[in-house]
Formats: structure tokens, C-alpha cells, sequence
């Protein structure tokens, strides 16, 4: 004997014969009540609502057709019982097979002023964040000529390119541009400084900007950088390296794609 099995089997059986005896209740409340609208049969479509079977029409079957017992008055349901709209006495349903009723518009009001009150309340929260930031850090541009001998330095690693550098405006070099050409363009083997693309026609200063920006990864770790007599070499840091964390090279910020077999856009 699997009791497991008898006792799902019972189970449905108890529920089947549960809805055969609402339907049956309801049948018999409904009889002798008949739409307002088009005189036709009502049937029960939910706990005290019932629908004409002719024109559709759907109403509280309790509303309709029940009146207060104490001042005769016309009941209203009230969140999950009915009273009367005139004295306030309860008034039980004769309609309901379980007892059990929901005043559906009430639910609906309740769920879309808890929605609301969560909207304000991020809200609130998201202005409290933003009044407690702290006001935007303002760093100093680059000023070449604060390093003594770095100018001296910069005219000897460019050598032969151009008349010697003088110092420029800081407007002029934009190191987020740099770093990201530099970052897309930099390969897991060692490579010179000089052969990479350059981003502006003046090769000189393009140099000078991409020595910079790899002094300034090299500090945060993206890439190693030594000097081989006249060439400055670079390549990806170890812990940095393509594969690491995110697989493939994406394109730079820049525009400029990979330097592996892809077309720069000069």
C-alpha cells in the first residue's frame, strides 16, 4: 500500500468535491435573482461576484441583493467584510461559500501608495547621497618644466626628430587620450617606444606625450619600461598581461584599434 500515493489521491478528490459544492451553493444563493440589466441568469464568477449569463454584466451579488437586517440599508464592502452604508452594522453575506471577500479597488489603492512611498523613499536617499559627496578633487596640470633636467632629458630621447622641445601649454597634452592609446597598442613582448602609431602629425611632441603617459602607467603597474641604449622599450606588465582577467584587446577610447595585423586610424 503506498500511502504517499492514497493520500494525494485523496487530496484531489477532496477538491474536486470542494468546487462541486460551491458551485452548488452558489446555484442555489443565485435562485431566484435574476439581473437587473436584461432579467438573465446569474452565475458566480469569484467569492461575491456573479456574472450575467446573457449580457455579461458582472456586480456583488451581496450589494444587490442583501439589505441590513437592523435599518434595511444597502451593504458596502469594506476592505474584507460588509456593512451597512447607513447604520455601519456588519452584515454577513449569504453569497459567500467561505466567508471570504476582498475589496479589490481598496488592495489596488494600498499597493500603488506602497509602490509611491518606495519611489519617495529612494529618492530621499539618492539626494541624501548625492548632498554628502564630497566636492570634485581639481589637480594641477602637468608642468614640464617644474623637474629639473627633464626638459633636457626629453630633448635627448628625441633626437634627431625635430628643433628641441619647448615648454607648452598644459591644454595641449591630454594624458587619458594617451594612456588608452598606449594601452591599446602596448603587446605582451618588448617593444619601442618610437614604433608605435603616433596621434598627432607632430612626431616629436607625439613622442614626448607617449613617454610621458608610460611613465605614468608604468607607475600604476599596466606596463614595465627600461631604456636599451638610444630606444626606451615597454611591454605589458606581468599581472596585466592580455588573458589575466578579461580575455581579448578591446579597442581603445581613443579609436585607434590593436597593433597586432589591425588597420590604425591615421
Amino acid at each position: 500500500m503506498n500511502i504517499v500515493t492514497l493520500a494525494f489521491d485523496m487530496a484531489k478528490t477532496v477538491e474536486v468535491f470542494v468546487e462541486k459544492a460551491r458551485r452548488f451553493f452558489h446555484s442555489v444563493m443565485l435562485l431566484g435573482h435574476f439581473c437587473s440589466q436584461c432579467n438573465g441568469s446569474l452565475v458566480m464568477v469569484a467569492e461575491g461576484t456573479c456574472r450575467c449569463v446573457l449580457c455579461g454584466t458582472e456586480f456583488d451579488a451581496t450589494v444587490a441583493f442583501q439589505r441590513c437586517p437592523a435599518c434595511g440599508g444597502v451593504p458596502v464592502l469594506r476592505v474584507r467584510r460588509y456593512e451597512c452604508r447607513t447604520c455601519g452594522s456588519p452584515i454577513t453575506s449569504k453569497f459567500l461559500f467561505d466567508g471570504l471577500v476582498f475589496d479589490a479597488e481598496y488592495f489596488r489603492q494600498k499597493m500603488a501608495e506602497s509602490r509611491q512611498r518606495r519611489s519617495e523613499q529612494r529618492e530621499r536617499v539618492k539626494q541624501m547621497l548625492a548632498e554628502s559627496r564630497s566636492a570634485g578633487l581639481a589637480l594641477a596640470g602637468a608642468e614640464l618644466s617644474s623637474v629639473p633636467g627633464l626638459m633636457d632629458a626629453l630633448n635627448g630621447l628625441t633626437a634627431g626628430l625635430a628643433d628641441r622641445i619647448t615648454v607648452e601649454g598644459r591644454d595641449e597634452f591630454d594624458l587619458k587620450r594617451y594612456e588608452s592609446h598606449m594601452r591599446a597598442h602596448i603587446q605582451d613582448v618588448p617593444s619601442r617606444l618610437t614604433g608605435m602609431p603616433p596621434l598627432r602629425g607632430d612626431a616629436r611632441k607625439d613622442l614626448i606625450w607617449r613617454f610621458i603617459a608610460a611613465l605614468f602607467l608604468t607607475h600604476t603597474g599596466v606596463i614595465d619600461i627600461w631604456q636599451e641604449g638610444r630606444d626606451v622599450m615597454v611591454m605589458k606588465h606581468e599581472t596585466d598581461r592580455e588573458g589575466q582577467d578579461v580575455p581579448g584587446e578591446p579597442e581603445g577610447p581613443d579609436g585607434v584599434e590593436g597593433p597586432l595585423g589591425r588597420a590604425g586610424a591615421f
